[in-house]
């Protein structure tokens, strides 16, 4: 792997042999590795590190939300997939949300809310894969929603471009003296605590039985909402098998639907149809290639992704080799395509990602979100539970697999991943950010396998990525690109904020040594021990 030039800002890997964690927030990462220093196992650490993340990036995730987890429990052992992503209460109608003049899901309010699965996916694999217990790996979150975090700096740019957003008991929560708190100053969620405390002794009956329950309930009817005890109740995450597809002499690794993991395998399909590592990584071509194949493949996801109750066949079709083969034979090598037609689901906003390594090399692969920044804008009266807006990933057409309906699985965008060499894993990771998720997987794994670089260089890399009508360039990019992508018919922009963040390990087993590595554009950190 190539060795970053030291002479320029950057930041190196990180190496440990015994475990390895890599997430958004310092306080996450050290928690994580505290929890490995225990004797708990990898579940144990990245468990304790995402609730944590709650109350470090309450904008991006937190109890309300929903989660996915990858786990390999050990060296050569079959991929375990987790969704604990939450149902549409069983009242919603989308014959009656048309009759009310709506022509899409509704972002804000208690509409878009489904019921929150991420708390019942935490106890169950602390329960079947975990090492210490729940009050052991629940106690730093309790601790620092109790005595409080230091808001991190772009958490604090995250936090007031979301205010304006909050609403009602929301505002009492989460802003100070109306306003979104600085960076450096302490955020405290005592009645988070208190829900933790719960959960720690009861389990998921904590949540979503009793007075929580009863608090996130009044929060959401206060607000128009339909959900009900038995929908609360009824929560419960699945085992899943994970799909997976390849890219010269790699396996990428995915979440089945409602997620959109198939996006990536499709992606992978198309480009492994081109030579990309005979183009410049940083170069006009690679960007236009990659772009020209997420308009395909997304398009495909909004097409045939849903719940696979009502689309089961979503994830064959996407990996069918044959329609990679016709959409790689759509792309024009120097003229940008018309976007394929767009459906109106919402677009993926806010979320977190980590991954864990222990000693004895179970690996988590984990991601946890609350969808748009502080998801719905609600908070429960009491407790002070952000909900998320995942509703808003339905559509209202009449007949699509993705079309709103009670008791229904929205298309989920968040997706953890795995890079695999048969049965071994190489490395653990994700990407978070917007629909980016399944182009910055790819972009990730081709920076490794086309271009040769270590992890972090993966991840540091600049990043494009093709929205509606435009084409996104960070900043990293030179100017003769730009004009490149242009006189091929891209309408190049700039975006406002930075392409998602990510997080990786790499497992190499030669040496027994792990490299980790960690987004700059967001605050967190790879540590080891």
């Amino acid at each position: 792997m190539l060795m970053r030039d030291f002479h320029l800002p950057g930041r190196s890997p990180v190496i440990s042999v015994n475990g390895m964690c890599a997430t958004s927030h310092p306080l996450a990462a050290k928690c994580a590795v505290s929890m490995l220093e225990e004797g708990g196992n990898a579940v144990d650490a990245a468990v304790a590190a995402a609730l944590l993340l709650g109350i470090c990036e309450p904008q991006m995730t937190g109890l309300g939300g929903d989660m996915f987890a990858l786990v390999q429990p050990g060296p050569g052992r079959k991929v375990i997939g987790l969704n604990a992503s939450g149902r549409a209460p069983a009242a919603l109608d989308a014959v009656r949300l048309r009759a009310d003049g709506l022509t899409r899901m509704p972002e804000k309010g208690a509409i878009p809310v489904t019921i929150p699965g991420a708390v019942d996916g935490f106890c169950r694999l602390l329960e079947d894969h975990g090492r210490l217990g729940r009050e052991a790996v629940l106690a730093p979150a309790i601790r620092y929603a109790e005595e409080g975090v230091p808001v991190a700096p772009r958490v604090a740019h995250d936090w007031a471009l979301a205010a304006p957003d909050l609403l009602a008991e929301a505002r009492e929560f989460y802003l100070v003296d109306d306003a979104a708190p600085q960076a450096g100053d302490l955020f405290r969620a005592p009645g988070q605590a208190e829900v933790l405390r719960r959960i720690a002794a009861e389990g998921r009956a904590g949540f979503y039985e009793g007075e929580v329950a009863a608090d996130m309930l009044a929060g959401l009817r206060a607000h128009g909402g339909i959900h009900t005890e038995a929908d609360f109740a009824a929560t419960a995450c699945d085992y899943v098998e994970p799909i997976r597809g390849p890219y010269r002499g790699y396996d990428l690794v995915e979440i089945p639907p409602n997620g959109q993991g198939a996006t990536a395998l499709l992606m992978a399909a198309i480009l492994e149809r081109f030579d990309l590592s005979s183009h410049d990584p940083l170069g006009a071509q690679r960007i236009h290639l990659e772009a020209e194949a997420a308009k395909l493949a997304y398009d495909a996801r909004n097409r045939l992704i849903g719940d696979p109750a009502t689309a089961p066949d979503a994830a064959a079709r996407m990996r069918d080799p044959a329609l990679a083969e016709a959409l790689a034979g759509l792309i024009d090598p120097d003229r940008a395509m018309a976007d394929p037609a767009p459906l109106t689901e919402a677009v993926h906003r806010d979320t977190i990602y980590l991954t864990v390594v222990d000693r004895d090399r179970m690996a988590v692969s984990l991601i946890y979100s609350i969808f748009h920044s502080f998801g719905s804008g609600l908070a429960s009266p009491r407790f002070g539970i952000n909900f998320h807006n995942r509703g808003a990933g339905f559509n209202l057409i009449p007949g699509h697999p993705n079309e709103a309906a009670g008791g229904k699985r929205p298309m989920h965008t968040i997706i953890p991943a795995m890079l695999m060499q048969g049965d071994t894993l190489c490395m653990p990771f994700g990407v978070m950010g917007a629909e980016y998720q399944p182009a910055g997987h790819f972009r990730v794994m081709s920076n490794i396998r086309d271009f040769g670089m270590h992890p972090q260089q993966a991840i540091d890399a600049p990043r494009s990525f093709p929205q509606v009508g435009r084409l996104d360039l960070e900043r990293g990019y030179a100017a003769d690109v730009r004009a490149a992508l242009s006189a091929k018919g891209h309408q190049v922009t700039t975006p406002a904020n930075p392409l998602g963040g990510a997080q990786a390990i790499w497992l190499d087993a030669t040496r027994g040594v792990l490299i980790g590595a960690s987004d700059p554009r967001k605050d967190g950190c790879a540590l080891g021990y």
